[in-house]
């Protein structure tokens, strides 16, 4: 019996097949950084520009899209051969995610990631029709046709590359992201006490989020250290499309904040959808 367990996956997968949990940390560091090309391609074709669509201040990666597959491949493993099935667990657990990744940026970094309160079947502004239709093709695809491609790219490594050498380099790599995440974390905070003071925005959030860093945006030393290294062109060309909620629930885009900073990096052509 302990032999059998020791050849099978947490999922119940052969041994070159299993779900371990190195496999589920490279899962998501791949996907968050495919998520991340998919994002700046998609910021190409609707506004015509090349920007930042990453989710931290330093490494390329979208993590929403390494957590959604993560939790599609380990949730629709049992029915991935059946696209009706695949295309409704997609639906329900990328709105699911989005929703819960959308609360925890109000939360976290009261700051809005996107605002869909314009498109028609939405709920709060942060889960709409569209793209939860969006999630259920994609689960189809990923289970279908991209993640065995992932799979087999692992499955050579590992042919080349000694285990531990791969799970050091996946380790290293989900703290290299952790570590981005509290950077960033800590600069969004500053960088919007520097604006609540530079501007005199009211927000909704002020209380509970700004006057904590209030203190800290007092001392010269650490005041000038953060706009030397998290700058207002930075953080907005870091950030271009983050939002936040006005004390009378108006939607604030950073970018007319700022107007004066160009967000994007590069613009290849005028989309008549940008703004």
């Amino acid at each position: 019996m302990l032999e059998k367990v020791k050849k099978e996956g947490i999922m119940g997968e052969k041994e070159e097949n299993k779900i371990s949990i190195w496999r589920i940390l490279a899962y998501f560091i791949i996907y968050s950084v495919v998520g991340c090309i998919i994002e700046t391609l998609f910021g190409l074709v609707t506004k015509g520009v090349i920007e930042s669509r990453r989710s931290s201040l330093y490494i390329p990666v979208c993590c929403i899209y390494g957590i959604g597959a993560v939790i599609m491949i380990l949730g629709l493993q049992r029915f991935k051969k059946n696209n009706y099935t695949l295309f409704v667990g997609g639906f329900v657990i990328g709105s699911i995610l989005e929703y819960v990744i959308s609360l925890i940026g109000e939360f976290i970094f009261h700051i809005k990631w996107w605002d869909y309160s314009d498109m028609a079947f939405n709920i709060n502004g942060r889960i709409c029709i569209a793209f939860s239709f969006f999630w259920g093709i994609l689960a189809i695809y990923l289970m279908s046709h991209f993640n065995p491609i992932v799979d087999r790219l692992i499955k050579r490594i590992k042919e080349k590359v000694p285990i531990k050498v791969l799970k050091t380099a996946v380790i290293m790599g989900i703290l290299a992201i952790f570590v981005d995440f509290l950077i960033s974390s800590f600069a969004l905070k500053m960088f919007f006490t520097r604006l609540v003071a530079t501007y005199n925005l009211e927000l909704q959030t002020y209380d509970e989020y700004i006057l904590e860093c209030v203190e800290l945006y007092k001392n010269e030393e650490i005041k000038n250290f953060t706009m030397k290294y998290f700058s207002d062109e930075k953080m907005l060309k870091a950030y271009p499309n983050i939002k936040l909620t006005g004390k009378d629930g108006e939607i604030i885009f950073v970018r007319d904040v700022l107007n004066n900073i160009q967000p994007y990096y590069l613009k290849i052509f005028t989309s008549r959808h940008s703004k």
